[in-house]
């Protein structure tokens, strides 16, 4: 790689792209309880029947990431965290990620949790680290870092930012290289602003805080990951919808209104640039899924007209006509950018992952950190 240009000449669509796209994003992270408690006999599982539904549910997820919770939402810490020794290390291969949320800095919870990440680091890819900066400031993701050095693990930290306090400092938070992605941490921000937020208009009631923290998201190159939906929904959206017309179809013959609200807060958050969003039901995977992730159809398009600007030797500069409109390089970023996010979210196929290496070694090197601030180059 020379000081000007990228040299992708060595690299291949299989995998080597992620160094310099600086990896998979979390995608859609579906809450998982490691111990659940069963309303219908008011009683919390056993180690095997937490066992046998991990295996059932766990393994086989269509989420981007599992995320174990062992914060807010677990009550049996210590047998979560045994769950969590004993399964791990047996999970099959797999095309998604491993999270765990732990409990908040230098609190005995959390001393625990390093006590049992110290067995699992391995086999996971990133702790999410609850109610981040909130003490201690950004000492909190210095300190865990070092931590993570000394035991040879190099997983990610993503802080949630759920306190003004956080987001103030926000920019330090993201600092830290183990930290490149950051949570929007929704219900516990409103709480302590001592706002009403509602389920379905959350965005709007929250747009100055997200757009401040997605702004310095951006500054940084950090990525940010959305807000976690309480409205349920009774129906899954099948693997079978891809494009947009598809779940617009199913969303008037089979959907709800939850469903809708849901999928709209993800379409507003994939325009915002978000790299994931949490969830807390299966029935929300594939609608996130479908919002975040271009569309074929939408890649067949972004291929069409980068091929078009190539071959007008118009990608850096020059305007081509295409379909009624006038497009110049910042139209040709954007739809490198959409295929960029396609890889990111493990969608981009083998050929379109070596068209965008064309792409970019087309590409000087600031030119490339204009249109994809995550890479590690």
């Amino acid at each position: 790689m020379t000081s000007s240009v990228i040299d992708l000449s060595k690299l291949t669509a299989n995998d080597d792209l992620k160094p310099v796209l600086g990896g998979y994003w979390p995608g859609i992270q579906i809450y998982y309880p490691p111990i659940k408690f069963n309303p219908l006999d008011g009683s919390y599982e056993t180690m095997e029947q937490a066992k046998l539904r991990l295996q059932k549910h766990a393994y086989k997820t269509k989420a981007h990431t599992v995320l174990f919770d062992l914060e807010d939402g677990c009550r049996q810490k210590a047998m979560s965290r045994e769950l969590l020794i004993q399964e791990l290390p047996k999970f099959p291969q797999r095309d998604f990620q491993i999270a765990i949320r732990i409990n908040p800095f230098r609190t005995d919870e959390y001393e625990e949790d390093l006590k049992m990440l110290k067995q699992v680091h391995k086999y996971i890819d990133a702790i999410v680290l609850a109610k981040a900066g909130e003490v201690y400031g950004d000492a909190e993701i210095r300190d865990l870092s070092s931590w993570l050095v000394s035991i040879g693990s190099s997983l990610q930290i993503q802080p949630i930012i759920e306190h003004p306090k956080s987001l103030q400092i926000a920019d330090r938070l993201m600092s830290h290289s183990t930290v490149q992605h950051v949570v929007f941490g929704i219900h516990d921000f409103s709480k302590a602003m001592a706002y009403k937020i509602t389920p379905e208009g959350w965005i709007d009631e929250l747009e100055t805080f997200f757009n401040m923290l997605t702004m310095e998201a951006r500054i940084k190159g950090k990525g940010v990951i959305g807000g976690v939906e309480v409205l349920l929904t009774p129906n899954s959206l099948p693997d079978s919808c891809v494009e947009k017309k598809d779940i617009r179809r199913w969303l008037d013959l089979h959907g709800d209104n939850a469903s809708r609200h849901v999928y709209e807060h993800a379409k507003r958050e994939t325009a915002m640039g978000l790299t994931g969003k949490q969830v807390i039901t299966p029935n929300h995977i594939n609608v996130c899924k479908v919002a975040f992730t271009p569309s074929p159809k939408e890649i067949a398009k972004d291929i069409e007209i980068l091929s078009a600007a190539i071959e007008a030797d118009a990608l850096l500069s020059g305007a081509i006509r295409y379909k009624g409109e006038m497009l110049d390089p910042p139209m040709f970023g954007k739809s490198l950018q959409n295929l960029l996010r396609g890889y990111a979210l493990r969608s981009l196929s083998k050929e379109d992952q070596a068209f965008a290496l064309t792409v970019l070694n087309k590409m000087p090197l600031h030119t490339f950190k204009e249109n994809w601030p995550y890479g590690q180059i």
